[in-house]
């Protein structure tokens, strides 16, 4: 790919983008590409893979394919924001009709970039996301507290003084869950649902047991985050 002018980053953080891609050597490029420009890089090989790995961490912008094998984007992009995902995404496909870009933005796309494409132009539509995200004021700001924690549910983010933790997009999908009912009982099924997942019990058991150790002062003693035997889950807040 040709050399182009830098991005605008802010030096104290690098935006972190996850490439989802089955075409291995354009995965490379991008790749490559991103990093020379100032971005952290993952990589997924296609929608499971990228699945599996959203589990864990949480990114600034999401760059998909959508002509892939299995899950296309655009049923993953549908997907993703259906189940809160709040990183934006950005597709890339061959087709670039009027009504395929139109089925993207349906989706929840925020951009549509036809292949092939000149890696300035990439680069100028990263941009311009970013720094549309970072200068859009919230909606609102939805708080809640738990014990020292305050806890950001539209970015979910835990704060307490300098200390900062960001939650996995499945453990801010799950708090976001337990705290529309909060106070009420939820099953596991139900959670499930809610968060879009395809999981059983102890799929839900272990996500919420890793939730845990991140806003609970003693995990083995909830506080907030409850089991109700044989029914389920229920969230206490202190505000």
């Amino acid at each position: 790919m040709n050399n182009t002018k830098p991005a605008d980053i802010s030096p104290d953080k690098k935006p972190h983008i996850l490439v989802v891609d089955d075409d291995e050597r354009l995965r490379d490029l991008l790749q490559r590409f991103l990093v020379e420009h100032g971005f952290l890089v993952t990589t997924a090989t296609d929608a499971a893979d990228a699945r599996e790995i959203l589990k864990y961490l949480a990114y600034d912008l999401i760059i998909c394919d959508v002509m892939m094998p299995g899950e296309d984007g655009m049923a993953l992009t549908k997907a993703l924001k259906k189940g809160g995902l709040a990183a934006p995404i950005l597709l890339l496909t061959a087709l670039g009709e009027i009504e395929s870009r139109i089925s993207g933005f349906e989706a929840g796309a925020d951009d549509y970039l036809p292949k092939p494409f000149e890696p300035r132009e990439l680069l100028l539509r990263i941009t311009a996301i970013l720094r549309r995200i970072a200068a859009k004021p919230p909606e609102k700001e939805e708080k809640i507290r738990l014990g020292k924690w305050a806890l950001d549910l539209d970015r979910g983010e835990l704060a307490s003084g300098d200390e900062r933790v960001t939650l996995t997009s499945v453990e801010h999908t799950l708090l976001k869950a337990l705290a529309s009912k909060k106070g009420e009982v939820v099953s596991r099924e139900e959670l499930a649902e809610l968060c879009q997942m395809n999981a059983n019990e102890r799929t839900i058991d272990v996500q919420v047991t890793r939730l845990r150790k991140k806003v609970e002062e003693d995990p083995k003693l909830p506080r907030f985050i409850q089991t109700v035997r044989g029914k389920g889950y229920v969230l206490w807040t202190d505000a």
